[in-house]
């Protein structure tokens, strides 16, 4: 039998010249540091090569199952950013910005938002540049080194998968808290659940904040051992702990999008709502990548 190589029909296939081309170039926020190697291939430029996505990325991003595990959003990135070759690995702070760039390559530069005014719950459109927000993410600077006394700590953010993994087990745990308001179940019950669901979310926390510890350097003495790290935060004295993790959470909120800022209109003023107001921009797969939104 014949074993057809896919690639080499590529390069003999007339209709080559068809496939999707590059649509943007843009360089990450992590400026490709806390990249294990053979994770991404950078090219001289430092700018990645963007695609449109297929019809097949399209589709994975309404498969429900594929969207809450992580692994649509990592198949889509290595599909239309293909300079990245495991998204699972990805510094957790390039997310955000490898989307903005795909669902630009995709649909283009402006993203129409729909929300309801406040007060008087009116349906308002409003358009949102994406160039803007790729663009601010240039400007960002991710600082890793937190001196706390006479111990110097080396962070990262985390991967996609630690962040994915993470974020899974807080949705699992925060089901669970739910069960306060379930009438069916007894207040002891309820309590033993909501007891053990706040000491999982604890230990969550502290595992996070591990996780983003690369080292910590005492003197002349490296400390990478992930046991000694994580016995050491475990006992360490809270000002050290709230220390790293305000350090850790700054670093993640710079990274966040922040809401856009939106004008009522004068009728909507006239019936009481406020002259300005907030709009959250979330990556809800569902609209965000919808066509034509």
């Amino acid at each position: 039998m014949q074993n057809y190589n896919a690639n080499a029909g590529n390069q003999n296939n007339p209709l080559k010249k068809y496939f999707r081309q590059a649509k943007l170039h843009i360089a990450l926020p992590s400026e490709y540091k806390f990249y294990p190697p053979g994770s991404i291939e950078i090219p001289e430029t430092g700018e990645l090569e963007v695609f449109s996505m297929t019809a097949k990325d399209e589709l994975s991003f309404k498969t429900p199952d594929a969207l809450l595990n992580g692994q649509a959003t990592v198949e889509v990135i290595q599909s239309c950013i293909p300079g990245i070759k495991d998204a699972w690995i990805m510094p957790s702070i390039d997310i955000d910005a490898a989307l903005v760039a795909i669902r630009m390559a995709t649909y283009g530069e402006m993203l129409t938002m729909t929300t309801k005014v406040p007060v008087t719950g009116e349906e308002r459109e409003y358009e949102l540049n994406l160039r803007d927000v790729l663009d601010n993410f240039s400007n960002l600077v991710y600082e890793n080194v937190v001196q706390v006394d006479d111990l110097t700590i080396h962070l990262r953010p985390l991967t996609y998968q630690e962040f994915t993994k993470n974020a899974l087990k807080t949705f699992e745990e925060q089901r669970i808290f739910n069960l306060v308001n379930d009438e069916s179940i007894s207040d002891e019950d309820k309590l033993q659940a909501f007891t053990n669901s706040f000491t999982k979310l604890t230990q969550l926390t502290v595992d996070m904040i591990v996780q983003g510890i690369d080292k910590i350097v005492v003197g002349e003495e490296e400390v990478t051992n992930r046991d000694h790290i994580q016995d050491f935060m475990k006992n360490a004295d809270k000002d050290f702990f709230n220390n790293v993790m305000d350090h850790l959470n700054t670093q993640k909120d710079k990274y966040t999008i922040k809401p856009m800022e939106v004008q009522s209109t004068p009728e909507d003023i006239a019936n009481g709502a406020p002259a300005t107001f907030l709009i959250p921009i979330t990556f809800d797969q569902s609209n965000f990548f919808a066509s034509g939104s």
